[in-house]
C-alpha cells in the first residue's frame, strides 16, 4: 500500500503543473496565472506566469482579514539585551506598513533594490516585509560582514537605499556597524542615495549629513503604505552566496513560486499548522532566516521567533530549552553545529530537565551534514523525532526531508531521507551516467526545478548556466556528493570537492567524520584531504573533545585511528588526528574545511568574510605545524 508521501511524490513527478496549481490555491492572488509553468525559454523556466500578488499581503494582511489579527506573529527574544517583545499580526502589519511608507518617503519605488545590513532585531524583519509590501527588492547582508564584501554586494545590487543599525551585539562585545558600512560605501563604485540607521542604545553611530537618516526620525512622520501587487515572476529578493571566483553570486527569488512552495512546505514538510509556534534558530542574513524565520511561518499564519543569542553562552547551554518552554515552541529548526555546541557543554543534557518541553514535538536539523551521533544524542535527550533534512541557498526550501506532514518515514541516522515532492534528484557519475545504489556520485536535480528555487542569478543569466547547469546537461548541479541506498534514501556525504582520492580510491570525508563523531569523547570534528607525494591525498582529522574529558589526547587519537581502520578500512590511510579547542566556522555554523586544507597544504588563503573568529585559523595552523604540516619537499 502506497504511503501519502509516495502518492504525492508520484503526482508531483507525473503532473508538476497540476500539483503546484493545486498548492497555489492556498495563496491570495490579485490576478491568477495565464500559465502555471512556462518552459518557452529553457533553461530559464518560470512558474505562475501572468499572475500578480503581494507577498507581504499574504504574510500579514491576509491573516488579519480572516480574523486572526490578535494572534502572536513575531516574538523577539534577545538574551544579549534582556529583551522579549511580542507583536501580533495587527501590530506587525501596522509597523511594516509604516516602514514601507518610510521607504517610499526616501524615494524607494517598485523594482528598486534595498540592502538591509542589520543585526537580529525586529526592524530588520520589518524592513524585509516592507520592501515586499511596495514591490522593492531586498538584499539582506549578514550584519557585521566585512566592508569589502559588503561593497561587492552594493556594486552588484546597486541599491537606492541601505537600511542599517549602529551596532550588533555578541555574547561579550558590541560590534559597531557604521564604520563597516561607511568603509563599504567608500570602496563601492555605486553610491546609495540614502542610508537609514537604527540607533541602538549600546552604541550610537555618527550620521553623515546629506546621506544618513536616523530611523526614528524617518519613521516619525511616515504614513502607512498599501500593498503593491507585482508579477509572480518579479524578484522578491536577492541573496548573495560566495562565488568560486571571489565575486558573490546573487541568487534571485521570485514572488509567486516562492510563496507557493514555502507555504506548502510548512504543513507538508515540517508538519506545522496555522497558529502554532515555529522557531528557526538562524540569522536573517542566511537563507534559513529568509525562508523560515520570516516568510514561510508568516505565510502559514504561524508564530515565528527572532532570537538574538547563541545556543551556549547566553547565558548557558540551556538557552534553547528556556526559549522553547517560555514561548511554547512546537518545532525547532537549527544547524547540527548548534547541537554539537550544546552537547559539548552539557553532554548529559542536564539543562533540558530544567524546562517544560511538553509542547515541543519535532527537531529539524540542516545547514551542514548531521552526523548520526549528534542526531541520536538529541533524540535520546529530547525524546522527540529528530529530522535531518537537506537544501541550499539556491533552492530556498528543502530538497530532501522526512516530510512530517505526509506521514513520517522510518528515520535512518545519517540520511535526510528522500527527495521532497517536486524534486527529481539523481546521483550521477563524471560522464553523467546514473550511479548504482550505494555508489558515491555527484548529486544533481533534473530540470525543471520546482517553484521557489532560483530562476537565475541577478543580472547574470550566463553565470547561472555556467555555475549550475553545464556540469550535468539537463540537471542542476548541487555541488554535493553522496549516494542512494536500496530503499531510496539519500545520503549527503560532503561537497564534491571533499571527496578525496587516496591512492586511486575515492573516499568520503563525511563518512570518516561520522566514525570520529561516534567516539564518546568527541563533541565535533572535521576531516580534510591533504596533499601526499605517495598517495596523492591523505585524510587528516581535527577533533574537539566534550567538556569534562580529561584523558590524554594521544590516547584518544590512537582510538580514533583504530576506529577509522576498523570501520572504513586501511585503504583510508587515516593516521593523523589533531585535538583542537575549536573548529573554524562561518557564522551560520559551516566548518571551513577548504581553508583548513589550504593551511595544511601550505597554500595561500584569504580569511573568509563569513568566518566567525579569524583567530581560530592561527590555532589550526599551529596544530598542523606541530604535526609536521605542511609537508616539505
Amino acid at each position: 500500500m502506497k504511503s501519502v508521501y509516495d502518492e504525492l511524490y508520484g503526482r508531483s513527478m507525473r503532473d508538476p503543473a497540476g500539483f503546484w496549481a493545486l498548492a497555489a490555491e492556498d495563496i491570495h492572488w490579485d490576478r491568477r496565472w495565464d500559465r502555471v509553468f512556462d518552459d518557452s525559454r529553457p533553461p530559464f523556466y518560470r512558474w505562475f506566469v501572468g499572475a500578480r500578488l503581494n507577498t507581504c499581503y499574504n504574510a500579514l494582511d491576509a491573516h488579519i482579514d480572516r480574523g486572526r489579527g490578535k494572534q502572536r506573529a513575531l516574538i523577539y527574544d534577545s538574551p544579549v539585551t534582556g529583551t522579549v517583545t511580542t507583536y501580533t499580526f495587527d501590530e506587525l502589519r501596522d509597523r511594516v506598513a509604516r516602514v514601507a511608507g518610510m521607504l517610499q518617503r526616501q524615494g524607494v519605488r517598485t523594482g528598486d533594490r534595498v540592502i538591509i545590513y542589520m543585526p537580529m532585531v525586529p526592524e530588520a524583519v520589518m524592513a524585509m516585509l516592507a520592501c515586499a509590501r511596495i514591490g522593492a527588492i531586498h538584499s539582506v547582508v549578514f550584519g557585521g560582514f566585512a566592508a569589502n564584501e559588503l561593497a561587492k554586494r552594493i556594486d552588484d545590487a546597486k541599491p537606492r537605499l541601505i537600511v542599517s543599525a549602529s551596532c550588533g551585539i555578541e555574547v561579550n562585545r558590541v560590534i559597531p556597524y557604521k564604520p563597516l558600512l561607511d568603509g563599504a560605501i567608500a570602496l563601492s563604485s555605486h553610491k546609495p542615495e540614502r542610508c537609514v540607521i537604527l540607533q541602538r542604545p549600546q552604541e550610537r553611530a555618527p550620521l553623515q549629513k546629506g546621506r544618513d537618516v536616523d530611523w526614528d526620525d524617518a519613521m516619525a512622520s511616515a504614513p502607512p503604505a498599501e500593498c503593491v501587487p507585482v508579477a509572480a515572476t518579479d524578484p522578491l529578493y536577492i541573496l548573495y552566496t560566495s562565488g568560486t571566483t571571489g565575486i558573490p553570486k546573487g541568487v534571485v527569488r521570485d514572488n509567486g513560486g516562492h510563496a507557493v512552495a514555502l507555504k506548502w512546505s510548512m504543513q507538508n514538510v515540517y508538519g506545522v499548522g496555522t497558529g502554532e509556534v515555529y522557531w528557526a534558530a538562524s540569522d536573517i542574513g542566511w537563507v534559513v532566516g529568509h525562508s523560515y524565520i520570516v516568510y514561510a511561518p508568516l505565510l502559514k499564519g504561524c508564530t515565528t521567533i527572532l532570537y538574538e543569542g547563541k545556543p551556549v553562552g547566553t547565558p548557558d547551554p540551556g538557552a534553547f530549552w528556556r526559549l522553547i518552554s517560555q514561548h511554547g515552541v512546537n518545532a525547532l529548526f537549527t544547524a547540527p553545529t548548534a547541537f554539537r555546541a550544546i552537547k559539548k557543554e552539557d553532554p548529559h543534557g542536564v539543562h533540558m530537565t530544567k524546562h517544560d518541553l511538553s509542547r515541543f514535538r519535532t527537531l529539524f536539523l540542516a545547514g551542514e551534514r548531521c552526523d548520526p551521533d549528534t542526531l541520536l544524542w538529541a533524540r535520546e535527550k529530547l525524546a522527540v523525532p529528530v529530522i535531518d533534512h537537506w537544501w541550499q541557498t539556491e533552492t530556498g526550501w528543502p530538497i530532501a526531508a522526512n516530510c512530517v506532514g505526509l506521514g513520517m518515514l522510518p528515520v535512518k541516522p545519517g540520511s535526510p531521507t528522500k527527495q521532497v515532492p517536486g524534486y527529481d534528484v539523481r546521483v550521477l557519475s563524471e560522464d553523467n551516467a546514473e550511479m548504482a545504489g550505494g555508489q558515491i556520485g555527484s548529486i544533481a536535480i533534473r530540470l525543471p526545478m520546482p517553484p521557489g528555487c532560483l530562476p537565475t542569478l541577478w543580472n547574470n543569466d550566463a553565470g547561472y548556466e555556467t555555475s549550475y547547469l553545464t556540469k550535468h546537461p539537463g540537471f542542476y548541479l548541487t555541488g554535493d556528493a553522496g549516494y542512494r541506498d536500496d530503499d531510496g534514501y539519500l545520503y549527503i556525504m560532503s561537497r564534491v570537492d571533499d571527496i578525496i582520492n587516496v591512492a586511486g580510491h575515492r573516499l568520503s570525508t563525511g563518512a570518516m567524520e561520522e566514525v570520529l563523531a561516534s567516539h564518546p569523547d568527541i563533541a565535533e570534528c572535521a576531516v580534510v584531504g591533504v596533499a601526499d607525494d605517495i598517495k596523492g591525498e591523505v585524510p587528516v582529522g581535527f577533533v574537539v573533545t566534550k567538556a569534562g574529558v580529561t584523558r590524554a589526547d594521544a590516547e584518544i587519537v590512537r582510538e580514533l585511528v583504530e576506529k577509522i581502520r576498523q570501520q572504513i578500512g586501511p585503504v583510508a590511510a587515516f593516521k593523523t588526528a589533531l585535538v583542537v579547542k575549536r573548529l573554524p566556522k562561518t557564522r551560520s555554523g559551516k566548518i571551513l574545511r577548504g581553508t583548513m586544507k589550504k593551511i595544511a597544504d601550505g597554500q595561500e588563503y584569504g580569511v573568509p568574510a563569513t568566518i566567525d573568529d579569524p583567530a581560530i585559523l592561527g590555532e589550526i595552523g599551529d596544530a598542523l605545524s606541530g604535526a609536521g604540516y605542511p609537508k616539505k619537499g
